[in-house]
């Protein structure tokens, strides 16, 4: 039987989010007119093709009723014609992604906050650490090879929460779903501490003040920047700035050319000196390193995106291998030019009187601005996914729109109380990431491809997690410790 189901996608920081939400049957009340994104359960269809065969379909037929239309024309039919297309017959999603178009949004989901502080723990560390910082890199890799496989065991599987579901039952959709928005806000924290570190750096030497608000330039500045982007949380259609999240790579790019010029034609000499290893900084620096290579979450989107999934294994190869060469030469760099005095954001280290200085701070600057709509979008539309159907399309922009702004509020006031960007960045990578980024990988392929695993490759995947857990735990116990430190401090001082 052919059920229908009200899906619908949404192209997202230009890398295929899709709603952490499953399917939800059309019900006899929700009649819906003729749309483009129509699917049926089990043998669902982007019907694009097939209009034509579908106009007797303006409304969802009673719940466990088999729909007429797909009746009338016949599964197979539907299957074959889809198949032509190119779209994914099963889910309604566009397979047109390409090997270098995948590899693409691979990098784009990598590289972000973790580059601004890979110089720091470099240098914290030891240059020794930075086996630590590949070794991380390709076990992510090998994290990101096993939700392929692991998506190959269930078609119907969508996105992260899909897999949790699939090994662990409701718990494990619940749990996956819960570090997923903790990521993504403990994220947008960080946006924003480093948001405010670099607009004090900016407009250095500017005052500003206003009456009965006890706030330094620096709040002020920070404050009207999320005034700024406010409004973007109101938006139900991202298409129209999702242009926005290409500007992410090339910023990133932006800060690895300005730091390697300030080497090149700046005057700074790139002789000093680092320490072996310093393993007591070991724990707190291994929460910067996993927050790097913190994208995982979106990664069964593209596998989904892609004309040919068998080749997920080799964009994942290709897309780590050169976000771990950008990292690590960025990491010695940065510490062989700043040494000691470098910062736990290297965009800070860097020569004020610099022209790519300047254009460093200005692209760490506009990063987070264009990041809080994308990077809100996905509780926004599970939240409008949960509002009740009988409430109006304005009701339900002004609920996501009115949430979305104190919580971004909430965010704000976090930042400006806790403005400890490495303390922050690194409790993230150690309490959140490491879970999506090895453990839970590790853990669902192990639970679902149970049968097909061979002991020594057993073996493997539980070590990774026994080492994923012991990086949780040191690391979070470490930056918590350093942070409530530095804040207890601060509040004495």
């Amino acid at each position: 039987q052919a059920f229908w189901d009200l899906t619908q996608g949404d192209n997202m920081l230009g890398k295929y989010w899709k709603l952490f939400t499953r399917s939800s049957s059309c019900h006899e009340s929700d009649c819906l007119p003729h749309r483009h994104n129509q699917v049926a359960s089990h043998e669902s269809v982007h019907c694009e093709k097939l209009a034509g065969h579908w106009v007797s379909c303006d409304a969802c037929v009673e719940e466990n009723k088999v729909c007429k239309c797909v009746v009338d024309y016949g599964i197979e039919g539907l299957k074959n014609e889809l198949s032509e297309e190119g779209s994914d017959v099963e889910h309604g999603v566009k397979t047109d992604s390409s090997f270098s178009h995948a590899v693409i949004n691979m990098v784009g989901m990598l590289i972000g906050l973790g580059q601004l502080s890979t110089p720091y723990a470099l240098e914290n560390g030891g240059w020794a650490s930075s086996f630590l910082l590949v070794g991380l890199g390709i076990a992510c890799a090998y994290s990101s090879h096993l939700l392929g496989k692991c998506l190959n065991k269930n078609p119907n599987a969508t996105n992260y929460t899909d897999l949790g579901e699939h090994a662990f039952g409701s718990k494990g959709r619940i749990i996956a779903a819960t570090f997923i928005y903790m990521e993504i806000f403990m994220a947008l924290v960080s946006y924003t501490i480093s948001l405010h570190d670099n607009l004090i750096t900016v407009f250095v030497g500017t005052h500003f003040k206003l009456p009965m608000l006890h706030l330094s330039t620096a709040q002020l500045l920070t404050m009207a920047a999320i005034l700024v982007a406010l409004p973007s949380l109101w938006l139900r259609d991202l298409s129209s700035i999702s242009f926005l999240s290409t500007g992410g790579i090339i910023m990133s790019f932006l800060i690895f050319v300005s730091v390697a010029c300030t080497g090149l034609f700046g005057g700074v000499k790139a002789n000093q000196p680092i320490p072996v290893l310093q393993i007591h900084k070991i724990p707190a620096i291994s929460g910067l390193y996993i927050f790097s290579y913190a994208g995982h979450i979106v990664f069964p989107n593209l596998y989904k995106a892609m004309k040919d999934p068998s080749k997920f294994t080799k964009v994942s190869i290709v897309s780590f291998t050169f976000v771990t060469s950008l990292y690590t030469t960025l990491a010695f760099m940065g510490a062989k030019l700043y040494g000691p005095t470098v910062n736990s954001q290297i965009t800070l280290s860097m020569p004020r009187h610099l022209i790519v200085t300047k254009i460093a701070l200005w692209a760490t600057v506009l990063t987070p601005m264009t990041k809080y709509a994308l990077e809100f979008a996905p509780f926004a539309m599970q939240l409008e996914h949960n509002l009740p159907r009988t409430m109006s399309p304005r009701t339900k922009m002004f609920v996501r729109g009115t949430i979305g702004s104190l919580l971004l509020l909430l965010i704000l006031v976090l930042a400006l109380s806790v403005p400890y960007f490495h303390y922050v960045l690194s409790l993230t990578g150690s309490f959140i990431s490491v879970g999506i980024c090895i453990i839970f990988p590790c853990a669902f392929y192990i639970k679902i491809c149970w049968h097909d695993i061979s002991i020594p490759l057993l073996m493997l995947n539980v070590i990774l997690i026994a080492l994923g857990i012991l990086i949780g735990v040191f690391g979070t116990i470490s930056s918590s410790r350093s942070l409530i430190h530095t804040m207890w401090t601060a509040h004495s001082a």
